[in-house]
């Protein structure tokens, strides 16, 4: 990696105009200086297109058809040029010292593809007993074997999101362009990937801000479980589709979303269907394993 690395901002939007100009300010106005700041409007139909307008000198602006975060994930890491790329959603925002952070760890720990860091959460839907509490010491995490077993679950001190989620382009080269049915927290995808794949670093700061507002506030609620439901069978699917040696942890993601529709009854028919595609495929051993599973985190607490 050299001294002073690109590192590209990838900026994916849809229909948050009232919110897109912070976000492109606090990612231009980083400490570090650089980078380059691309922003992928995903078909807005509000006055998205009119402010990223105003940003045309300083940013490298995208204006697609509206196809899910997937497509504007893919579109803009196409376009990008950065050794090290990191992710911000168009309603958050990035402290200012965030990149200059996340380059020193990918220059003090070579071994490394990954960094990712809590979140300070604000907003008026927040229930402060849903925030996470991040348990754990900062430094490497390998998770390889841990992926491979399908065992994942209190090896990481906190759960992130696609605003603290940075990585070597050598290491999204392999992951995308990823699937575009994964419509929503594609994040997910990629994030549970790159721990199969290589070392990273967990970084117990707090260098973006998320905010909970109406339109995301799924974020903190457990009662969604239809979308729950959905985006574990679609990340499931399309890690055992292209990533095959992970799918003891793709089988289990699986088995928490049979889990949860067994006990909450709420399965709806595009979800069965995702169930449907990913057991055609599986084999009768890896079907008991599946289900007993299930029954498993259908009766958990």
């Amino acid at each position: 990696m050299s001294h002073t690395p690109l590192v590209s901002i990838l900026i994916n939007n849809y229909n948050y105009g009232h919110f897109l100009a912070e976000s492109i300010d606090s990612a231009l106005n980083q400490t570090y200086s650089n980078i380059e700041v691309i922003v992928v409007d995903d078909g807005s139909t509000d006055n998205s297109r009119s402010i990223i307008e105003r940003y045309q000198q300083k940013i490298i602006p995208i204006l697609k058809e509206n196809g899910g975060q997937a497509t504007a994930f893919n579109m803009g890491f196409a376009a990008s040029r950065g050794e090290i790329i990191c992710f911000l959603d168009s309603d958050d925002l990035f402290e200012p010292q965030k990149i200059a952070e996340i380059v020193q760890i990918f220059q003090n720990y070579s071994q490394v593809s990954w960094c990712f860091h809590p979140l300070t959460y604000v907003g008026d839907k927040i229930d402060s007993q849903t925030l996470e509490t991040a348990i754990g010491t900062e430094g490497i995490y390998d998770l390889r074997d841990a992926i491979q077993q399908g065992k994942l679950k209190g090896k990481l001190p906190f759960g992130t999101a696609t605003s603290a989620i940075c990585f070597k382009r050598e290491l999204l080269e392999k992951l995308l362009p990823m699937p575009e049915a994964i419509r929503i927290t594609s994040d997910d995808y990629i994030k549970y990937l790159a721990l199969g794949l290589t070392p990273g670093f967990i970084l117990f700061k707090k260098l973006a801000i998320q905010r909970i507002h109406g339109n995301n506030a799924y974020t903190f609620k457990p009662e969604k479980i239809d979308l729950r439901i959905k985006i574990f069978c679609l990340t499931a699917y399309w890690i055992k589709t292209n990533f095959p040696q992970f799918k003891k942890f793709s089988n289990n993601m699986l088995a928490l979303a049979i889990g949860l529709d067994w006990r909450y009854g709420s399965r709806t028919q595009e979800n069965s269907q995702l169930i449907q595609d990913y057991i055609a495929s599986t084999s009768i051993f890896s079907l008991i394993e599946i289900y007993l599973r299930a029954t498993y985190y259908r009766i958990k607490p």
